[in-house]
């Protein structure tokens, strides 16, 4: 903790105002536990004021204050939750006979209780803030508003000199408004450096909105015990007799002010500015008055940011229904660049500057103040590298983009609205140099000699007015400026997409789409015809009723348009629950008893059909001659990971007729026992013992994918994968990014490079959201899925092809015309299987 001796203008943004380890003296102070029972902590006046004797630390509520105010402060901080509204009591009298004001509120485990002399104003505080409020809640003028502001204050509290101070952009405050005694020299419209009020008091002044100082000469009260049984000193952020910075103290004496009084002015969360009251001989503000100020001062930043917002909502409406006139002349030209150019005077009537300009294709256009045709598209360039395509803007352009030629004799403030999603095309407004003479109230750098503590405790030596002259600088861009630009983005954006990208993108996507198509459909359709012409054509036994062939025929091709269905909509296969499902559900109830248990397997495009047939053949043999044609028979079926990785899946029938082997190998036979090893690599047995049929499928791990699956060690192993090589193990220190719109498939991948050791993955569901993401940070390797809907990862390539950022390309197509052959990178087939891709992110490594 920085002490009073410490303490001097090397370091005094870093003193610890909120714990000084004292209070002024116009009051005394209590710390209790949280049930206010027990005293930790007391100011060393507390004896004296509250007429109390002996230790106080140790000692209950009730032994200091008496057992009926305690009773009424414990009733009173039941009331309270927030510290920045603590409760109140007025006119407590104590068992010394005493009557104080009191405030109590909870803060950091403890409950802190301040006493003040109870005050007897006889003008009621309470009622002229409620008059004062009266008075301004029906302006409608922000500089009428903070110009009478000062004037009530004065009125209401006395003091010599009432000020509105605002901050500006840098920090530093001007004086907005003043009232003051007639002989006091004015303040108004002199500038005060950011220095005067460091940041760990502009954060206080967030917290605690109202700050009292009855005399800067007043000796600081100890807090006893400085630190508590935690080793900590008591924080009195929300303290009002909390003591005061001994650099804020001779401040305010070298400017003849004994007291003063702050409050805070609190506009959208932000500290906009406070209401500063000076006097020149000691003054102690009462309780009520205080709050009177506080409730005044409140109402106050609640009327200012009401006026500030319907001042933003006026000027957007203005500028909207200009922006609604040019949509309406757009929505019926063709040539939207000629209609943009011909439409700048109507955009530099929308935003308050002295030059317009557009840069679009390439070529400039530009009307009044703008810097030479060729220094745009430098400018351009430079701002597409900070800006991100958003709108940027800056009131000093030589120090925003030094790199720029443009002088700042030509143009000091820049304002870009970005046109695309690449950093491109740009409608710029601009504004001159403002030179302009600020007042300081005396030299804003900080002067300090050395006195009786060394260098310290001098903030400035004369108050007298320094002027200082500001070059290189436009009028700031305001938020109201800001949120215009905003509105104009929107519409022009929409106009220039609707009429230029997106209908060339559109074009050009579409011809993608439609052979990637078309080579999707050629495949299935292909493939589907084989799969029937093999079904129709397979000999019929003679001694087979016509209508059983047709019926297994018609029975077969609708189990192969089920699979057909869900492969289409879910783009490659479906899942094995799903399709048993839609085979059995015709056969349950009635007695009988289906049974399915099994994790959520996703079956590719091929093992999908195959299965389909599969299961359709032994769910039609069971109706037919097993345990589903009667009424009490039972079907259990149970699917899961084999020892090698596989999908095995056992059938098995119970409590129908006694079962036999068939005869003969049918074409249903046929296709159960072989269509599996061949179409698939996998394997299937049936056996008929007498209680029932019994098979096993066992589906190659390569046409499986599990939803839930978080492969451990063993299973790497078992899924082929083996020991990892020293090459992957290294791919846990890479940082990945990850380009997939399928929120599914990217957890899946993100499993799969988890189980091997990679956990540094950044995923990202669109081409805008990664090029965002790619400002932040470079990644080591990507990997990108080239067709995300509504585009592709092209632009993403591009970028890191620029970065010298290895990338890999995953596709569920097997058209690589998509991809310009500029790109080299290798190219992983959906659904992603571990092996290859590992594969494929080393392979680009070692390049």
């Amino acid at each position: 903790m920085l002490n009073a001796e410490a303490v001097d203008l090397t370091n005094c943004d870093r003193e610890p105002i909120h714990i000084p380890g004292s209070i002024q003296p116009h009051g005394c102070l209590l710390a209790c536990d949280l049930t206010g029972a027990e005293i930790l902590h007391h100011s060393a006046n507390v004896g004296e004021m509250l007429g109390v004797e002996g230790d106080i630390n140790g000692r209950r509520l009730e032994d200091v204050v008496g057992g009926e105010a305690a009773h009424s402060l414990r009733n009173a901080l039941a009331t309270s939750d927030d510290p920045a509204r603590p409760a109140l009591r007025h006119a407590l009298r104590l068992p010394s006979g005493k009557a104080f004001d009191i405030s109590l509120h909870r803060f950091d485990s403890k409950v802190i209780i301040e006493f003040e002399p109870a005050s007897n104003d006889a003008d009621q505080p309470l009622e002229v803030a409620r008059m004062l409020i009266s008075r301004i809640r029906n302006m409608k003028s922000i500089d009428r508003l903070i110009e009478n502001a000062a004037r009530l204050m004065f009125a209401m509290l006395g003091y010599d000199r009432v000020m509105v101070y605002r901050f500006e952009e840098e920090g530093s405050g001007k004086v907005v408004s003043e009232y003051k005694r007639r002989d006091l020299e004015s303040f108004k419209g002199q500038y005060f450096p950011a220095a005067d009020i460091p940041k760990q008091a502009r954060i206080l002044y967030i917290k605690n909105t109202i700050r009292v100082i009855s005399n800067a000469d007043n000796e600081r009260v100890a807090i006893v015990p400085e630190l508590g049984e935690d080793g900590l000193p008591l924080d009195m952020s929300f303290a009002h007799l909390r003591s005061v910075s001994p650099i804020h103290c001779e401040y305010l004496r070298n400017m003849g002010v004994s007291a003063s009084m702050s409050v805070s002015i609190i506009v959208d969360g932000e500290l906009w500015g406070l209401m500063a009251c000076h006097h020149y001989s000691p003054k102690t503000l009462s309780m009520p008055q205080r709050v009177a100020a506080e409730t005044f001062g409140e109402f106050f930043s609640l009327h200012l940011s009401a006026l500030k917002q319907k001042q933003l909502v006026e000027t957007a409406s203005l500028a909207r229904r200009s922006l609604d006139r040019f949509l309406q002349i757009a929505s019926n030209h063709n040539d939207i660049s000629g209609l943009l150019r011909s439409s700048l005077d109507d955009f530099g009537g929308m935003l308050p500057c002295d030059g317009v300009g557009l840069w679009l294709d390439g070529i400039w256009t530009g009307q009044g103040l703008v810097p030479q045709e060729h220094l745009v598209a430098e400018l351009a360039e430079l701002v597409g590298g900070v800006a991100g395509g958003r709108i940027w803007s800056t009131a000093e352009l030589s120090r925003s983009l030094p790199l720029s030629m443009i002088s700042p004799d030509d143009v000091s403030g820049v304002l870009a609205i970005s046109l695309s999603q690449r950093p491109r095309d740009y409608l710029f407004f601009f504004r001159k140099e403002v030179v302009q003479t600020l007042d300081w109230a005396g030299n804003p750098d900080k002067q300090y000699t050395s006195g009786p503590h060394g260098e310290r405790l001098t903030p400035r030596s004369s108050f007298a007015i320094w002027k200082e002259q500001v070059r290189l600088k436009a009028q700031p861009w305001t938020d109201t400026d800001l949120e215009i630009a905003d509105a104009i983005r929107a519409v022009l954006v929409e106009t220039v997409l609707h009429h230029n990208e997106l209908l060339a993108d559109e074009r050009g996507k579409a011809d993608v789409r439609q052979r990637m198509l078309n080579e999707e459909l050629n495949h299935r359709v292909k493939n589907i015809l084989s799969v029937i012409k093999a079904l129709v054509g397979h000999p019929v036994d003679d001694s087979r009723p016509l209508s059983d062939y047709v019926g297994s025929l018609k029975g077969r091709i609708q189990a192969l348009a089920y699979a057909h269905d869900q492969v289409v909509r879910s783009g490659d296969g479906g899942h094995l629950a799903d399709l048993l499902e839609a085979e059995l559900q015709p056969y349950k109830g009635s007695g009988r008893i289906v049974t399915m248990s099994g994790p959520r397997f996703w079956l590719d495009s091929r093992a999908f059909s195959v299965m389909a047939l599969v299961l359709h053949e032994m769910s039609t043999n069971a109706a037919k001659y097993g345990s589903l044609s009667v009424s009490d028979g039972r079907l259990d079926i149970e699917w899961g990971r084999s020892a090698d990785g596989d999908c095995e899946l056992t059938w098995k029938e119970t409590g129908g007729p006694v079962t036999k082997a068939p005869s003969r190998s049918g074409f249903g036979s046929v296709l159960i026992s072989r269509s599996m090893p061949f179409e698939l690599d996998g394997r299937a047995s049936v056996d008929y013992p007498p209680e029932g049929v019994n098979a096993v499928f066992v589906i190659p791990s390569k046409h499986v994918h599990a939803d839930d699956d978080a492969a451990s060690e063993d299973d790497l192993h078992l899924d082929g994968l083996g020991g990892r090589t020293a090459s992957e193990r290294s791919l846990g220190n890479l940082e990945f990014l990850l380009v997939e719109d399928q929120m599914l498939i990217a957890a899946d991948v993100e499993a799969m490079l988890a189980d091997n050791g990679i956990d540094k993955v950044t995923t990202s569901p669109s081409v805008s959201d990664a090029l965002r993401r790619l400002k932040d940070f470079t990644p080591d390797v990507a990997i990108l899925d080239v067709n995300l809907g509504s585009g592709t990862s092209l632009p993403i390539a591009e970028e890191l092809l620029r970065r010298h950022v290895p990338f890999v390309f995953a596709t569920g197509y097997s058209d690589r015309s998509i991809i310009p052959a500029t790109f080299s990178a290798p190219v992983v087939r959906k659904p992603y299987e571990a092996t290859a891709l590992i594969a494929a992110v080393s392979k680009v490594l070692e390049r």
